[in-house]
């Protein structure tokens, strides 16, 4: 048995495109680098990429808020509302707007059609609104303009609990972590829900006022000029400039009480003079967060409530999730001790990053199932040999698409995924078409002697306009998918761009990979004794024998052709008779 592997003898300009391209990759040393370098890019590409439950929609939202003190509803729709509706009606790319108007506060609301760039939308609103406020009505604020996305949704939440904390305790607590993890990279709005702040109330006795001739108001203005630090000037000496600041903030309670509210008889009037009670303490509860273990118990034997404070995390455009989330963790972990007491409790009630990071493994699993599935199904009709050349490409393939979906901006979500797993179906067709083929002329009689790489070639270039045309009418079929409008547009687009990537790729790599894979995985074929040769397989004579009457006897294929029509007009008949 000669197991060598016999130099192509064919002429590169007798062969189409297809078996060019496979005469010149068939022996060539770059084919495996190529091929590691398509599996690197795609493990790179899988590391890199995002990963998210669900793919990013771009419908730019902007809240613009004014303001109009004492006016009544109908008043703020009327002269604020209304006005700024038409406004904003002429900006470029509006496509919703909606309007709030309370007694004193309007809110209108403004949705850009979907692809819209954030940064657009937002530059065409504020030039839109700033060259036209010389027609603000009397009263009425300056607009304040917000952006919102979906990245302002939180992916993390931390909730501080414990069994001798207060929810005053826990808000100072929740400060302070929330001041470290707004130092995480890519982390961008931090939010903290419920405990109490720290609030100093003065409490002041009226009687002490007017016995002092003085006023709350005058009180509360004197607290406000004493409560501020400024830039008092600067002074030169030893060729050095000193900056002079005047006044502090109120650090501690004695402070506030010292603070010289006026003077009377030219004597001093302090604050404890005029006030009956100064507490430090709590503020007033904005809301209220407890946590609790449900176990299902009521009645006395109900789980107690602690209370609690939570803080919410968001991420920056683009950034990955679940790497966020991680590494907030781990700092969470590591300021155990030193910002964290080592009695307090965080639970994560909330974690985007590891639900995202646990559907796109799953998924990822369900690929790698799908693909051992198909190379299972091709060893059974095949060989175990044959479906080794399959089990090469359909990676190759893959790995070439997930790089498409990192280079094109995409996410690993749900819809890029199954995008894939939808793929593995039509991308192995054009490798199986080659393999099969090159496995059926190998085992030909008339192909016994003859070097398995001119064979190989041949078997590529009698099947290679067919498979290329039944590629193109795939993308065909199904690019146009990725120009519909409107949410679902961005939504599905990752169907037809990795499915028609995928269909590229798979046509170059069963030209490229199939055969260089195929002449040394089916060697085995170079030594056959004759007997093992023939002429037709099984399923050749099935489909001949099935083929024959048709083509041969009219009355057949008319008969046929008829069967065909009417069951395309049965299922026609669907949609008019609902």
């Amino acid at each position: 048995m000669n197991d060598s592997v016999p130099k192509s003898r064919f002429v590169t300009h007798t062969l189409r495109a297809a078996g060019r391209i496979a005469d010149i990759f068939i022996q060539s040393k770059l084919t495996p680098l190529a091929i590691g370098a398509a599996l690197l890019l795609g493990a790179f590409s899988i590391l890199q990429t995002p990963r998210e439950e669900e793919p990013q929609i771009v419908a730019p939202m902007l809240d613009v808020f004014v303001q109009m003190p004492g006016a009544s509803a109908e008043e703020v729709a009327q002269r604020a509302t209304v006005p700024m509706e038409k406004l904003l009606r002429e900006v470029p790319g509006v496509e919703y707007i909606y309007s709030i108007s309370h007694p004193g506060l309007s809110l209108v609301i403004v949705r850009f059609y979907v692809g819209t760039r954030e940064e657009d939308a937002i530059v065409k609103t504020y030039n839109k609104l700033y060259s036209n406020f010389d027609r603000i009505p009397q009263g009425v604020s300056h607009p304040i303009i917000k952006a919102r996305s979906i990245d302002d949704v939180p992916i993390l939440a931390l909730t501080l609990w414990g069994k001798n904390y207060d929810a005053y305790t826990l808000r100072r607590i929740a400060a302070e972590l929330e001041h470290s993890l707004k130092q995480s990279d890519d982390v961008s709005e931090t939010t903290i829900i419920g405990g109490q702040n720290r609030k100093v109330r003065v409490i002041l006795d009226t009687q002490r006022l007017a016995a002092y001739g003085l006023t709350p108001s005058s009180v509360v203005a004197q607290l406000g000029a004493a409560n501020e630090r400024r830039q008092a000037g600067s002074f030169a000496r030893n060729n050095q400039e000193f900056q002079v600041e005047a006044g502090n903030f109120f650090m501690r309670l004695e402070e506030l009480q010292q603070v010289v509210v006026a003077v009377h008889s030219t004597r001093p009037i302090y604050l404890r003079d005029v006030a009956e009670k100064i507490v430090d303490g709590p503020a007033e509860p904005e809301n209220y967060v407890l946590f609790a273990n449900a176990k299902g118990t009521t009645g006395s034997s109900a789980n107690p409530e602690y209370p609690a404070a939570t803080i919410t995390l968001a991420k920056r455009k683009g950034a990955n999730a679940t790497r966020i989330a991680e590494s907030v963790l781990r700092k969470v972990d590591g300021l155990r001790g030193v910002t964290l007491p080592n009695d307090l409790n965080v639970t994560v009630t909330q974690n985007y990053g590891e639900t995202a990071k646990d559907k796109s493994d799953e998924l990822l699993k369900h690929l790698f199932i799908a693909t051992l599935s198909v190379t299972l199904l091709i060893a059974l009709a095949l060989g175990w040999r044959e479906s080794g050349v399959v089990l090469l490409a359909i990676p190759v393939t893959l790995a070439l698409t997930l790089a498409i979906f990192y280079f094109y901006g995409y996410t690993l979500n749900r819809v890029t995924l199954f995008a894939l797993i939808f793929s593995i179906g039509i991308l192995v067709d054009d490798a199986i078409v080659v393999v099969e083929n090159i496995v059926r002329h190998f085992r030909l009689l008339e192909n016994r002697g003859r070097a398995l790489a001119d064979v190989a070639v041949e078997a590529v270039e009698e099947v290679g306009n067919p498979t290329i045309l039944a590629t193109f009418t795939v993308i065909a079929a199904i690019l146009p998918m990725a120009f519909v409008r409107g949410l679902m547009g961005p939504y599905m687009r990752p169907i037809p761009v990795g499915a028609s990537a995928a269909m590229v790729f798979s046509l170059l790599v069963a030209f490229v990979v199939s055969p260089w894979a195929a002449l040394r995985l089916l060697r085995h074929y170079a030594g056959r004794p004759a007997y093992e040769y023939e002429a037709e397989g099984w399923t050749t004579r099935f489909y001949r024998r099935l083929m024959n009457p048709l083509i041969q006897r009219p009355a057949r294929r008319w008969t046929f052709l008829g069967a065909v029509v009417a069951l395309f007009l049965a299922a026609v008949a669907f949609v008019p008779f609902k």
